[in-house]
């Protein structure tokens, strides 16, 4: 397959701004804002921003992280998850080209960073966004075979939770826990599927040791297992072969 430095760059661009929207989902809709008006203002001041405020990444930098009226330190999560976006966008543009479903699986992908940021801000995943990565990441041409996928994977996840919940005498698992199991499962297939599970679990499990009694938001694991599964799939399928029957 071959790729165009160009159109990569385009790619970047556009999925930076689409970082920059994701900023706007990530402060308004936990705090129950919409997203449409009023205009973006500085928090600190309320003064309304100009546009020449809002340019992705750049604004931040030439403002020197601060807001260019009250000159309030502006955290540095915005830029960070505009390039973030940026650059999870080029990465699926190189795995699966310019392709007619690629705005959906790159809008997927991007609805689990901005549910992942917020599961870590908030402990919570809204239940639009959610929804959300769940219809972007059916919208391809196997469409009924991912949404078989995602109804076993929600199932599935469902099961688990519910007889982890019936031992354990406490909920286990949450409705949001099962619609982004259902998300992997429409975007990664099975055994993918499981494969991105077992890294979600492996990635958590340091920072699980070191929160103790201190909960552990699980979205941004599984996102991460997610997009690693899904960029190196075929990969790690060939490695799961050779760890079952010894051969590729």
């Amino acid at each position: 397959m071959e790729y165009n430095i160009v159109v990569a760059l385009f790619i970047f661009l556009f999925g930076v701004s689409v970082g920059s929207f994701l900023n706007v989902l990530i402060y308004r809709i936990p705090n129950e804002i919409s997203i449409i008006s009023p205009p973006s203002a500085c928090p600190n001041c309320k003064n309304r921003l100009k546009w020449y405020h809002n340019i992705p990444i750049i604004s931040w930098i030439f403002l020197g992280g601060k807001c260019a009226f009250c000159e309030q330190k502006i955290s540095i999560k915005y830029p960070l998850v505009e390039l973030i976006n940026g650059i999870i966008w080029v990465l699926l543009y190189f795995k699966i080209g310019l392709v007619w479903y690629f705005p959906f699986v790159a809008l997927s992908f991007s609805m689990l960073l901005a549910l992942s940021i917020i599961d870590l801000k908030y402990y919570a995943v809204p239940d639009s966004l959610n929804y959300a990565a769940l219809i972007f990441a059916l919208i391809n041409p196997n469409f009924l075979i991912s949404l078989r996928d995602a109804a076993i994977g929600a199932l599935g996840l469902f099961l688990v939770g519910y007889f982890t919940s019936k031992l354990a005498k406490k909920d286990a698992l949450g409705e949001a826990d099962i619609i982004v199991a259902a998300t992997m499962a429409a975007l990664l297939g099975f055994p993918a599927f499981f494969i991105a599970m077992f890294i979600s679990a492996i990635v958590a499990i340091i920072p699980s040791l070191f929160a103790k009694d201190t909960m552990i938001p699980f979205v941004p694991f599984l996102s991460i297992g997610t997009l690693i599964t899904y960029l190196y799939k075929e990969e790690l399928l060939n490695l799961l072969e050779v760890l079952l029957y010894g051969q590729s």
